[in-house]
């Protein structure tokens, strides 16, 4: 499509997609039909998409000011861009005069330009305000959280969404720590988990901290768990939902979600004992990075890629 020929370079500049031919190849494209892709980013997917609608609509979706700047560049009349969580995507679709979509991509990963962006804080490497924010308006910040938050609570999210080993350690740690100096730099954070960090494994360990505190301050567990349920909803009969996650919390509840219908609990049956989920799986297991992929990008060696088709409705 010439529209978009042209918007690739800058947004592989900006972010380099994992596994790119995997998730187009997974979505099915059909020209005339209506797609969503709800992790815009730097528009990599987006880009790719584009190629091949003739006559249908891709609508993508990002909370973030620095995607809808990269998708300004974007000049396709098929394309429509959305700056909203995309736990909000069925009432934004409405808005656009869509009810049923053909297909949804969802890239669970932050963006690379975000975590080289030092003053949005998401990055181990670069000293950076406790930001951590997605959407700039909202008023939860990771030093908020390191600050404001108690003890349990603290323990409980490096526990759950940082999987810590030792989190409630480092939950009286921080509680102790900012009586004296509150918590306002990258650096201050990482310079207080020195102590309790395992040896040798330190970036790593520092990375999790950060992961939990980005999931808590952006609410990604609730966006998600809202998003899947969406999905069912709004999919036409036979289209695809294909979802890339980079940590094992969210590989688990798009995994349940497409086995069982819902993100936590058992499969609901009907009177007959028929299973009530809206999807089937197309792979059973998740589809992984190829090793020269990983070698060109690291990001990709923790991708697990979810591929299901929205079943016929029954009765």
């Amino acid at each position: 499509m010439t529209e978009s020929s042209g918007q690739q370079p800058a947004a592989s500049s900006y972010h380099r997609p994992v596994m790119l031919k995997e998730c187009i190849d997974a979505l099915q494209i059909q020209p005339d039909g209506i797609y969503v892709d709800v992790t815009f980013g730097g528009g990599g997917h987006s880009a790719e998409i584009l190629k091949y609608i003739k006559g249908g609509r891709l609508i993508a979706f990002d909370q973030d000011d620095d995607a809808r700047q990269q998708a300004e560049k974007i000049t396709s009349r098929s394309f429509t861009f959305c700056q909203a969580n995309f736990m909000y995507m069925k009432k934004y679709l409405k808005l656009q005069g869509v009810t049923k979509v053909n297909g949804i991509l969802a890239d669970l990963g932050i963006s690379s330009h975000q975590i080289d962006s030092p003053e949005r804080g998401f990055s181990t490497r670069f000293d950076g305000p406790l930001d951590m924010r997605m959407d700039q308006s909202i008023s939860l910040t990771a030093a908020g959280v390191l600050n404001e938050y108690a003890e349990e609570e603290l323990h409980k999210l490096f526990g759950m969404y940082g999987e810590l080993k030792n989190a409630k350690t480092v939950a009286r740690l921080i509680t102790q720590m900012r009586v004296n100096r509150p918590f306002a730099r990258t650096e201050d954070l990482k310079s207080a988990l020195q102590s309790v960090a395992p040896r040798g494994k330190e970036n790593k360990y520092f990375a999790q901290v950060f992961q939990a505190l980005r999931i808590e301050v952006n609410a990604e567990m609730k966006a998600l768990e809202n998003f899947l349920h969406q999905c069912g909803e709004v999919m036409e009969e036979g289209g695809r939902l294909v979802v890339m996650s980079y940590h094992s919390l969210e590989d688990r509840m798009v995994k349940n979600y497409i086995n069982k219908g819902k993100v936590f609990g058992e499969v609901d049956k009907d009177f007959f004992g028929n299973e009530i989920k809206p999807f089937e799986a197309v792979n059973r297991k998740p589809i992984e990075a190829s090793e020269e992929e990983i070698k060109e990008n690291s990001r990709a060696r923790s991708a697990k890629l979810r591929v299901a088709e929205r079943l016929p409705e029954k009765g």
